[in-house]
Parts: C-alpha cells; structure tokens; sequence
C-alpha cells in the first residue's frame, strides 16, 4: 500500500514598514513572478463543520507577468490552519472554479448557499510575488491593514521546524525583525476594524 503524504503549506507573514525599501531588496535577492491582485471572499457553515473549520474562501486573482500577458482564475480553498509562534502550518486544498474571467459565476455562489455556506468577510490585497531557494514570497498591501511580507514554503518534509527555520532564517535575512511576525489571521485583523 502507497502511503500519500500531503504537502503541508508553511507561511508566515509579517508588517512591513517600508514597502519601497524592501521591494528594492526583494528585486536584488530574489526571482520575480508576477504583479497580482486577489480579491477574496469566506463562506462559513452555520455551525461549526469538522470540514471546513475555517470556512472555504473564494479568489479571484489577476497575475501580471514580466512578459506583459495577464492570467486572470477563481480558486476555492479550503484548509486546517495551525499557527505556532506566528507560523502557519495548513492542510490547504485548492482548485479553479472558472473560466477565463477571474470571476466566480453566479451559479457557483448560489451552489455555496445551497450548501448552507454564509458569506462572511472580504479583502483585497495587491502587490509582487518573488522566489528564493523554494521559498514564496509576496510583498502585499491588504486593504485597510497595510503592508505585509507572507513567505510561503510548500512542503511533504516531516521535519517541519527545519522549514519553520528556512522561513525565519529569510525574514532575518530582509531585514525584518522577528517581532513585526503577525500571528493572526487577516480576517481576524479585518473583524477588529
């Protein structure tokens, strides 16, 4: 019997103070991808669901290429977050749901309410992704809340303090402090305002 690990996304994010400064740096340091912009939405379950204990969120994402050509998609995602130290290690599931236009169809978020799923909060965020050594990292503006650096590394590796390390050892080595590390979720931050 085949045993299938499921790779395990590990991300942190953290404020960013000067967005210019360290997108100079990340344009030095690293690979650039793409310019994007994400705009998401969270449906929840009236009650508390073992399989969407966080809700299923929908994206809609426009990715800018050094080439000039534009890929727009839509994504539901869903996934069991666990945050240590202001580090999140998620079992994350995602697949397309659209075509071309970016845009979930009406069809689509009227299958979610059939679903009994309720939308809850919304964000947009903007900015560059950037690669380095198997790590993800986006220079973000989230509507609202400011600027902020997530790197992400997607990984089967069961040593997973080894990625949490790799994930600091970057932050360190773009001058951010360890303590500007966000723990909290974005929707979290968003419910305060």
């Amino acid at each position: 019997m085949l045993l299938s690990i499921m790779p395990k996304e590990i991300e942190l994010k953290a404020h960013v103070d000067d967005s210019k400064t360290l997108k100079n740096l990340l344009e030095k340091k690293a690979e650039y991808l793409y310019a994007f912009e994400k705009d998401d939405s969270y449906f929840f379950p009236a009650e508390f669901s073992a399989h969407f204990p966080s809700g299923v969120r929908i994206r809609s994402e426009k990715r800018t290429f050094p080439d000039g050509h534009i890929k727009s998609a839509c994504f539901l995602t869903y996934k069991v977050k666990d945050v240590r130290d202001g580090i999140e290690i998620n079992d994350e599931h995602e697949f397309e749901v659209s075509s071309t236009s970016g845009q979930p169809s009406e069809g689509f978020k009227e299958f979610l309410t059939k679903l009994e799923l309720k939308q809850g909060i919304s964000k947009s965020k903007k900015g560059w992704a950037f690669s380095d050594k198997g790590i993800t990292m986006e220079l973000v503006e989230v509507a609202k809340l400011g600027w902020f650096l997530e790197l992400e590394i997607i990984s089967s590796n069961a040593d997973v303090s080894k990625e949490k390390m790799r994930l600091l050892d970057c932050l360190k080595d773009l001058n951010i402090d360890k303590e500007a590390i966000e723990s909290r979720f974005y929707s979290q931050m968003l419910e305060k305002l």
